[in-house]
């Protein structure tokens, strides 16, 4: 089996799910908790008829904390012993456009080679309903490609642009620490997103296979808390999990987004601000943006791309 790594899902004895949240996994699984077995559920498992109730963040760290305390730690750890399938959005995705149409109607619009995509969330678990969102990954760099292929597509009309009221669902989950005009001004470039058939969808950047290693893994040791102004020198990353932007700057040397939010947030050249915390890592410093669920007190801005409108 391939390596387990960041948005496959992994089932433990009890039958609880998991997001893979790492791509280190070699000690345990580091992923948070989605969905729990439970006779009253509202979700219902299209393979066995299991029922499950989802968890959001904080009422699984409450769950974990109660029930596998072992498991605790800044996310969720599961011991490989204890993993007894793990689903692969790659592998999975020719059931899951089998069952569901709209998946497969989006997929038609899209060119990409075989085992570089597939869709992670509910639907990876067939625990989706009508109201679940399409959350695609897709792998190295067949993302780039698709991200082209979305823009192209939303361009010639073959995709509809996102509404606002869609705009304004997004924004309203996410609840960022800037305002709705300069978050849409940011997504808006990103090509990472879109609304097909009334159904928000995602393209959720995953490293291959033979990238996993691509930036060294592991919490540093706090220093603080900082806002700078720097220069981007590399966002080939900046799609990730985390986003990871190299900066020019007298004491930061990258700066990572551990929210979805401010992935994709510059390019290489833009003068960024960001606000987050100083970590050191070896003889670097890295700011942290994400260092809670919603970040907040914590952003990425593109002066660049602000001062442009």
């Amino acid at each position: 089996m391939n390596t387990i790594r960041l948005r496959d899902f992994i089932e433990d004895r009890e039958g609880c799910l998991y997001a893979v949240s790492n791509y280190d996994n070699s000690d345990r699984v580091g992923c948070i908790l989605r969905y729990v077995p439970d006779t009253e559920g509202e979700r219902v498992s299209r393979t066995t008829g299991r029922r499950y109730r989802k968890y959001d963040f904080s009422e699984a760290f409450a769950w974990i904390r109660e029930h596998k305390p072992e498991y605790l730690d800044s996310v969720h750890r599961v011991p490989h012993s204890d993993v007894v399938r793990v689903y692969k959005p790659e592998e999975e995705i020719g059931k899951v456009a089998a069952r569901n149409d709209r998946v497969r109607r989006l997929l038609s619009h899209f060119s990409l080679p075989a085992g570089s995509f597939g869709c992670t969330g509910s639907l990876l678990c067939g625990l989706e309903n009508a109201a679940s969102d399409i959350d695609l990954v897709v792998y190295g760099d067949a993302w780039f490609a698709a991200q082209r292929q979305l823009k192209r597509l939303v361009e010639t009309g073959v995709i509809p642009e996102m509404s606002t009221a869609m705009w304004r669902k997004v924004y309203d989950k996410r609840v960022p620490e800037i305002s709705f005009d300069a978050f849409v001004l940011h997504e808006q470039r990103k090509w990472n997103r879109g609304e097909f058939e009334g159904t928000y969808f995602d393209l959720l950047y995953t490293r291959a296979y033979d990238n996993l290693n691509a930036l060294p893994a592991g919490k540093g040791t706090v220093l603080g808390r900082a806002t700078i102004e720097a220069t981007v020198t590399d966002a080939s990353l900046s799609f990730d999990s985390p986003a990871v932007y190299a900066v020019d700057h007298d004491e930061i040397s990258r700066v990572l987004s551990f929210t979805h939010t401010y992935s994709g947030q510059a390019l290489a050249g833009e003068v960024i601000e960001a606000k987050g915390v100083v970590e050191e890592h070896g003889d670097e410093r890295w700011l942290i943006v994400g260092t809670t669920r919603e970040a907040k007190g914590e952003y990425i801005i593109s002066k660049t791309l602000l001062e442009s409108v």
